[in-house]
This record gives C-alpha cells, sequence and structure tokens, in this order.
C-alpha cells in the first residue's frame, strides 16, 4: 500500500479524540460550547499503523495533551476505581511498574503519554481542536468534518476549518458531558460551585463548608478526600448505592521487578485477572449467587465501617438489585460517611439560594457545593452533529428509533464509512472497557483497509450497515439485557435513556463480545463505489481476536484464585481476604 501523509485540509482517516477509554471526567470552566472527549482513539491509531500499515491519519483532540479523562481530570481522590491496573492497558502495551492494582490518575496519565511517545502519534494529533460537525458528502463519498481552535490565545482567533476523509471515527466515549442538575436558582449561589467533571484544583476546601450533590462513583471517591480537611461535607443522596470492597493496596517493587523481567508472568497474571473478572458477570444476573454475594459483603462492610449508626445503614442501604446502578468500589467511602464531620442528607434539594442550598424546609449554607451529578451518558457524541445519507442527522434518527444503537457498537445506520468506539451498548459492568476497546479497534481498522485500498487504486469504496441487520441485532441486545439487572425497573441509572432502554451496557462477557467481532460478515454490510469490485472480500472473513480471547479453563480459574490469594495475602496486603466460591 501506498504511504502518504495526511494535509492540513485532507486524510484517509480522521480519528475524534486521544484517549485510552471511558470512565472518569475532566476538569477546567465549564463554558456552554465545552465538550471534553473520552477518547480511546489511540487504540485505533496504533492499529492502523500496525495492522493497516498506514499513516494517513488525523487525530483530532479538544484538549492539549493526549490522555482524554486523565489529562484533565483532577478532582480529590481520582483513581480507577474499577478495573485493575494490568487489565486497564493495552495487551500490546503491558506496564511492568503499576505501583497498585487500582493506579491513581498521575500514574495512568503517564502511561498513556509514553504510549503515545513510543508509537509517535504526536504529529498526528491537532490539539485544542474541537468538533462542530460532520457531513458525509453523496456525491464525492467522503466526510467533511469542521474543526474550530479552542483553549489558549491561540485558538481564540483560529477560524473553523473543513477536513476531508474517506473513513471518519467517532472516539469521545460515553461519559464526556456533564449533566447539571435541573434544580431552582442554580445560578443564585454566591460560593463557590464546581462539577466533579470540572475541578479547579487550585481551589482550597481546606475549613470550607462543602456540600456534594450525588453519591455515585465519582462522589465516593472525593467525599472520603473532603472530609479529611473540610469543617463540614453535607451529602445529599437521592439513590443509594451497592458499594463493596476495593482491597486498593499496592503492588510492591518485587512483583512490579518480577513482571518486568519476566514478562510471560505479567502476561499470565493479565490472563488470570481476566478470568476472574469474566466470572463476575454472574452479579448483574437476577438471583444469581453473585447478585446475593454483593448484598452480602456490601451488608458486611457497612455494619463493619459503621457499627452504631443504624438509621444511617438503613439510608445507604439501596431498595433495588445490585448492578441495575453502577456497583461501587471503596474501602473508605462508609468510614467517610462515619465521620462526625459527614452528614447525610436524604430530603429533596427544594432550591438554592445565595448561602446554599434548601432541602426539608431547611437552609443549609456552605462554602463550596460539589456537583457530582453524572453525565448525558445516552446522547452518544454530543454535542456534535453527524450527517449522513440524504443529509440525515443521526441524533434525530436516534430519536425517531427511540435510542442510540449500532450493529456490534460500531457500525451506525445511514453513516457510510463511519465507525465507533465504545459506543451504543459496549459500556461493561464487571470486566475492563480496554478490553472490549481493542476488539473494537481491530475490527474497525479492518472496514477502514479496503477503503483505503480502493482510494490507493484511485477508486471510492462506502461501507455502511444493513438498517435490517441493526434492527434484528437490537432486538437481540435488548432481549438479553432484559434478563438482567440492568433493566430493573426498581431504579434509574445512567444505562437507560428515558423511555427506560438501555443503551449502554453490553448484554453479556467480554470473551463473548471478542468472538463475534473477531468476524467480519460482509453480507451484514452494503457497499457501493467503483472499488467494490477490487478490493472487497466476501463472505465472512476472520480477523483474529486480542491476547485475551482464549477459553477460559478451570485449571486457569483455579490459578487465578491462588494468584490473587497469594497477592492478597502476602506482604503485599495486612488483612485476609475471603473470596467466594463461583460456580
Amino acid at each position: 500500500m501506498a504511504e502518504t501523509k495526511p494535509g492540513l485540509n485532507g486524510a484517509s482517516v480522521v480519528i475524534i479524540g486521544a484517549g485510552i477509554s471511558g470512565g472518569l471526567f475532566s476538569t477546567s470552566e465549564l463554558r456552554p460550547t465545552d465538550v471534553f472527549y473520552l477518547a480511546i482513539g489511540m487504540c485505533l491509531a496504533i492499529d492502523l499503523i500496525r495492522r493497516t500499515h498506514t499513516q494517513d491519519f488525523v487525530i483530532l483532540e479538544k484538549s492539549s495533551q493526549v490522555g482524554g479523562t486523565w489529562n484533565d481530570n483532577q478532582y480529590p481522590g481520582c483513581s480507577c476505581d474499577s478495573h485493575w491496573s494490568h487489565l486497564y492497558s493495552y495487551s500490546f502495551e503491558g506496564n511492568p511498574d503499576w505501583t497498585a492494582l487500582y493506579p491513581g490518575r498521575d500514574e495512568i496519565h503517564a502511561y498513556l503519554i509514553n504510549v503515545a511517545k513510543k508509537w509517535n502519534l504526536y504529529p498526528h494529533i491537532r490539539f485544542n481542536s474541537m468538533v462542530e460537525e460532520a457531513r458525509w458528502d453523496d456525491q464525492s463519498k467522503k466526510w467533511n468534518t469542521v474543526v474550530k481552535g479552542v483553549g489558549g490565545k491561540d485558538g481564540e482567533g483560529t477560524q473553523s476549518y473543513t477536513i476531508c476523509s474517506n473513513f471518519l471515527v467517532s472516539a469521545v466515549g460515553q461519559l464526556n458531558y456533564p449533566q447539571y442538575p435541573a434544580i431552582q436558582d442554580i445560578d443564585s449561589f454566591q460560593g463557590k460551585m464546581m462539577h466533579t467533571a470540572r475541578w479547579n484544583a487550585e481551589y482550597n476546601f481546606d475549613g470550607k463548608r462543602v456540600a456534594v450533590i450525588g453519591s455515585g462513583a465519582t462522589a465516593a471517591q472525593a467525599i472520603p478526600e473532603l472530609a479529611q480537611t473540610a469543617t463540614s461535607v453535607t451529602v445529599f443522596q437521592r439513590t443509594p448505592n451497592w458499594v463493596v470492597p476495593r482491597y486498593g493496596k499496592p503492588i510492591g517493587k518485587t512483583l512490579q521487578a518480577i513482571f518486568r523481567y519476566v514478562p510471560g508472568v505479567r502476561r499470565l497474571f493479565r490472563m488470570v485477572l481476566m478470568a476472574v473478572r469474566e466470572r463476575l458477570f454472574g452479579f448483574a444476573i437476577h438471583d444469581s449467587v453473585l447478585n446475593g454475594y454483593v448484598r452480602k459483603i456490601c451488608h458486611e462492610m457497612m455494619e463493619r465501617q459503621i457499627p452504631q449508626k443504624e438509621k444511617l445503614r438503613e439510608a445507604l442501604t439501596p431498595k433495588y438489585s445490585p448492578g441495575c446502578k453502577r456497583v461501587l468500589t471503596s474501602d473508605d467511602f462508609y468510614v467517610a460517611m462515619d465521620k462526625a464531620n459527614v452528614l447525610l442528607e436524604t430530603s429533596s434539594i427544594e432550591r438554592f439560594t445565595p448561602e446554599g442550598i434548601s432541602a426539608g424546609g431547611t437552609v443549609h449554607e456552605f462554602d463550596l457545593i460539589v456537583l457530582a451529578t453524572g453525565f448525558q451518558t445516552t446522547e452518544f457524541m454530543f454535542p456534535m452533529k453527524i450527517y449522513g445519507v440524504a443529509g440525515q442527522a443521526i441524533d434525530k434518527l436516534w430519536h425517531e428509533q427511540g435510542g442510540a444503537r449500532a450493529y456490534l457498537g460500531i457500525s451506525v445506520e445511514s453513516l457510510p464509512n463511519f465507525a465507533m468506539l465504545y459506543g451504543p451498548n459496549t459500556n461493561l459492568g464487571h470486566n475492563s472497557i480496554i478490553l472490549m476497546i481493542e476488539a473494537q479497534s481491530r475490527y474497525i481498522s479492518t472496514l477502514v483497509n479496503p477503503v483505503l485500498q480502493a482510494r490507493y487504486k484511485g477508486a471510492l469504496l462506502c461501507i455502511q450497515p444493513n438498517p435490517q441487520r441493526i434492527a434484528s441485532y437490537n432486538e437481540e441486545v435488548q432481549e438479553r439485557l432484559g434478563k438482567t439487572a440492568f433493566a430493573d425497573p426498581a431504579c434509574n441509572s445512567w444505562y437507560k435513556n428515558d423511555k427506560g432502554i438501555i443503551t449502554n451496557n453490553w448484554y453479556g462477557t467480554v470473551v463473548e463480545y471478542q468472538k463475534q467481532t473477531s468476524i467480519i460478515v460482509w453480507d451484514d454490510y452494503i457497499v457501493c463505489g467503483s472499488g467494490s469490485g477490487l478490493v472487497l472480500p466476501r463472505g465472512k472473513v476472520k480477523i483474529g481476536g486480542v491476547v485475551e480471547e482464549v477459553r477460559v479453563m478451570h485449571c486457569l480459574v483455579s490459578l487465578s484464585a491462588l494468584a490473587l490469594l497469594a497477592i492478597f495475602r502476602g506482604k503485599l496486603y495486612k488483612r485476609t481476604i475471603k473470596f467466594p466460591v463461583w460456580s
């Protein structure tokens, strides 16, 4: 394949976003036009280099550095709270130097910077570049993406420009635009107010009276940190969450050295971690053994860490099935909630006042109000405007269909030569999202390849999913999801849209998804253009899977238990952890 370099206004492939994957947030003061790209574009960029052998791509990133959420987010206690570090990294770029099973923000960001440098991605990235819209041109069979410079003096003077490409990839993720509460008089508060996704790290909360609206994943990380030095912390909780122990302890130097100098051990350890996590999928099934176990260990930890406050324990106990909302992992959330300077407020917030918050007929006065209120999760690619065949607006199409949907969470109806990373119904509740993203990246690079081959031969090729296949696939997805705790009508979560349709979560295990995406069925796609007869394969094509795509043998599961017990019970851990029997 001939090698070409992208120009200012043209490239074979445009990727929106330069991060790794989702789960956390961004910072800086919010402006109405801001959008933070929770992106996974680095993985695809590397796959284009490794598998498609092209350098003709451009990455558009709104921030000023790689890393997505891990570049900008600075709220207190920020870390990876749901994925073990050796799984929250690329299989092809293992890191032997993780210092903990649940690494902090700085460590993850440094890892991503090193990956970007190693693969020489910086020349391809245009920082401070916000995508306003992208339009498919039916005649030229190309994408025209409108980009605006943002941030700093240079960005303020930059005019919008349009970049033309044969293929467009959205890597903006699911948790990228803050959700602000619809509470009366929100602008009347005279103190400091910050969304956790727009944290001002220069603000000193020592000795301050702090309110935290929300008690989800971010709040569970921030509250223990705030409670250490704030005069008071009042937590306004609408719905409690299931919380299980995190067991977040360091990884010692000896084990790091083994991982570095005996890489086979590190790779085996990663497989072990995945095997254990895959077995945890059962917690999302109604009335399963693991679902009951989540309840059990949550109650046990709560009774242990809040021993003398029965009413507080009752207020913190969910009344819905574990898994309907995200299950939180924390070793110190309940400890913080039991502190004398922390108050749980369950009365509905009536309005904001200049002094603070009115709830339950009482005005609470605060110096700082923290909005831990989540994201607009079901509006994928918001606020970008994407227009496909015949000018079809994808957000309008999804609205008419009842919610966002895509074939394998990747290919979207009416959008030729387009793909998504971390798209609809690809989020996980039990394992690392990186495992899903690597599978998607291999699949997308395989879609891109014939389009690029056609271009290099002077021909055009457009590929889009068959609407009937998307419909049948989506029916299967929703049917399977209806049997999980995600569909529990007893709670609302960011997994569902306002119609109650689950648009975010995957219904099965990672291995199941990896198997589905390890084969491309070209009959599921509609193709057109002069290049279709030149380069396009026919039928089913095996593209292979990532390194974790293995059958989990009973011996491997046994080995995983032994390996984890050796770590947890060794010098790195001070207490013994009892694991459930999984069958």
